[in-house]
Order: structure tokens, then sequence, then C-alpha cells
């Protein structure tokens, strides 16, 4: 994509997905041209009308770098900079999120921020939401398979006991288990497949599959759901959506359906090895969590 031709080509969608920068170089501003026709259509709403456009962001992957342990995964240093920089000037920012929402808010710095007004996070796929305009968390109750599953997961994976190196992450409304730090972190997870399908749905849970982990949720609670409520909720008129994993897909659904429905939506992906199918839906690839900030802070600049 090294030149303005091959990046707003409509024929570019097939080589987007195999490299991790879409950008223009020659765009006066830097900003990036988008690969897709509906990806150009959303990016340009979202200029023309700021003040009417939510920017969605997941958390880990996109504003935060993969790392082997979950609690020390940090935003990006610059992270905080540029949402304080945009979120004044667009309708809303919603982190969208699989963790807690106290949990990415001191994890990305965004409590008692000047300028973040304007941003919620909404944890656990939006079963439970913080504003920071307010500084506090709504929720409603638990589901009881939770706590279930939560007793039976360690002797589970005790029987399973070929498959040292996996672990179990405590997220409040739902249970993760990492294989990262197996010795064969994706053969772990896909023995891990099938057991842990069927102890979720012994309990009227579901598994959703990410990077090297298995999350075991109550079914509904996904970030398409929470985009889509959140979006209509503030009468959103155009959609940023940037992600990099499998459980970002509903969202990136949820972006198609309100380009169906009228609203010209922006599908970013903050790009990796791990995932293709992501690169292969989006409008626009970026470098990682570094890319995503920067895209941000090109975006509030432009919109001045």
């Amino acid at each position: 994509m090294g030149s303005h031709t091959d990046s707003t080509d409509p024929h570019t969608q097939e080589p987007k997905a195999t490299g991790p920068d879409t950008t223009d170089p020659g765009a006066a501003d830097g900003l990036p041209t988008p690969a897709t026709r509906a990806g150009r259509e959303g990016l340009e709403a979202l200029l023309a009308r700021p003040e009417s456009a939510l920017i969605g962001l997941d958390f880990d992957g996109t504003l935060a770098p993969i790392v082997p342990d979950p609690e020390q995964a940090r935003a990006h240093p610059d992270t905080v900079p540029a949402l304080a920089a945009l979120a004044p000037k667009v309708a809303a920012v919603a982190v969208v999120t699989g963790r807690p929402p106290g949990v990415a808010v001191r994890h990305g710095g965004f409590a008692g921020v000047p300028g973040l007004e304007h941003l919620v996070v909404l944890g656990h796929y939006g079963a439970e939401r913080w504003d920071a305009a307010t500084g506090t968390v709504t929720a409603p109750a638990p589901h009881p398979g939770v706590a279930a599953v939560r007793a039976e997961l360690p002797g589970l994976l005790d029987r399973i006991g070929a498959w040292q190196g996996t672990w179990i992450e405590e997220k409040g409304r739902a249970v993760a288990v990492h294989t990262r730090r197996a010795a064969d972190p994706q053969a772990a997870f896909e023995a891990l497949r099938e057991p842990l399908t069927d102890l979720a749905t012994r309990h009227g849970l579901i598994v959703e599959p990410g990077r090297m982990v298995l999350e075991l949720r109550p079914p509904g609670m996904d970030k398409g759901v929470a985009l889509m409520e959140y979006a209509r909720e503030i009468g959103a008129r155009s959609v940023l959506y940037a992600g990099d994993d499998l459980g970002d897909l509903p969202a990136y659904a949820t972006v198609d359906k309100l380009r169906s429905d009228g609203v010209p939506g922006l599908l970013v992906c903050s790009g990796s090895d791990e995932v293709t199918e992501l690169r292969e839906r989006s409008d626009l690839v970026v470098d990682g969590p570094a890319g995503v900030v920067q895209l941000l802070r090109t975006l509030a600049a432009r919109i001045g």
C-alpha cells in the first residue's frame, strides 16, 4: 500500500488483508485511507459531523498491547492523551471490553482525566457500564452459572493434566482459561475447547474463543449488542469501531447492520499475526495499539 493509487483502489481489499498498514503517505494530514468504499464513506461522515460520531474501541490488543499476564496489560502510553484530544470533539467514546469496567478503567488510566467526560467503558460486553462523567458503575445481578463454573473449573483442568501452563482469569461476570503460557499454546487451546464448552453448556453459559483464551460467559452478552444499544442511546450518525480479536466480530456485524440502516461506519483492525479474520473484514488495518493511537490522534487533529 505504498501509493495513493493502491490505497484508494477498490480492488485493494485482498492485498490489504496481507499487510498491517494501509496508511496513505500521500495524504496531506497523514490520515489513513480506508481500502473499501464503505470505509471511506464512514470516515467522511465522521469528519463531516464529528459531534454525532461514536468511537468504539476494544481494550486488550487494541488500546493495550497483548501481554502473557492480562493483569499486567496497560494502555499504550499515548492512549489517554489521544482520547482526551478526540473525545470532546465527538458524541462519545466507548471502550467495549470483556473485562470488568473497573479493571479497564484502572489499566487504561481513564479516571479523572480532563477531556474524557464523553467516555464510557462498556465492561463485561456491556453488562456493566462506567461513565467518566460520574465515575460510577451500573450493573445488573450476575448470572448464577458463572459461580458454578468457577467452582468446577480447577478440578476439570487438573483432570486434563497434560495441559499444564493453563490458568484461570477471574472476570466477575465471566471466567476465562488462558493457554498462552502452556508448552504448546495452540494444542492446549484446541484440547480444552470441547470440555469447556460442555461445562459452559451445563450451566447455561457459552464459550467465546479469543487469542489463546477461552472465555465462559452468559449468552446475550457480546460487543455487538453493547455497541448497538449505546449507538442507539446516543443517536450516533456515524460509527468507528476498532478491534483485534474474534470477540470483536459481533461489533463488526453491528457496524455492518448500522450501515445497512443508513448509518455510515468504519471498521478498523488493530493488526496482529494471530487473528486474520478481522483483517479480512476490516476497512482499515493499522499496526497494533500504536497504530490505533496514531489514528485517534490524527483524527483529533483533522477535526480541529
